[in-house]
């Protein structure tokens, strides 16, 4: 009797942790982006688009582009469209590897960073003071200083996938069975 209250309990023990990782599983993450991850563009784009896997909203200054030398592209106004973020840019800067700083809401309220590093094998000059426009489709451009990742940052690359969790769940209940059948084992013993 008491094997199967423990029985019981352990299950419902087990249902409670799942049920419990479920939310840190239901995260939106970063499933593209244009410029790809690693790639290396012979041309800048005149656009960056971001595509998660779910509905996200624009967190202060979305989108933050560096570079070496601290070049920093002019990025204009942030567009969404459910799970896609778009925005207008403007490059300049030397050859080398440059970092896409993004943030983004998902629809718990989350609000979560990440970055994209891809390379440039040309070199972008300036725009001269005549085309020193802002990009297409821009309302202002955004030209802040990019801050240091805080420490404790969240970014899809740092979110436990799933797998993990589920394991973490077999394994507790695999420890509980274990348990209770040793405990069972004794008591039978002692009969």
């Amino acid at each position: 009797m008491r094997f199967k209250r423990f029985g019981a309990s352990l299950l419902v023990a087990g249902v409670a942790l799942l049920s419990a990782a479920t939310p840190a599983m239901a995260h939106a993450e970063l499933k593209s982006s244009d410029p790809a991850r690693g790639a290396s563009l012979a041309t800048p784009p005149t656009q960056v688009k971001l595509t998660f896997s779910g509905p996200v909203t624009l967190a202060a200054d979305p989108i933050q582009i560096t570079g070496p030398e601290n070049a920093k592209w002019t990025v204009g106004r942030a567009e969404v469209a459910g799970a896609v973020v778009t925005a207008p840019v403007q490059a300049v800067g030397p050859v080398g590897e440059y970092t896409l700083r993004y943030k983004v809401v998902f629809e718990d309220s989350h609000e979560s960073s990440g970055t994209v590093k891809f390379n440039l094998s040309a070199p972008v000059a300036p725009p001269s003071s005549s085309s020193a426009a802002a990009p297409a489709g821009s309302a202002a451009p955004a030209t802040s200083a990019t801050p240091a990742p805080q420490a404790g940052e969240t970014t899809p690359e740092g979110l436990l996938p799933v797998w993990v969790w589920i394991v973490l769940a077999v394994a507790v209940v695999a420890a509980g069975l274990v348990v209770a059948l040793r405990l069972t084992r004794r008591k039978g013993d002692r009969s």
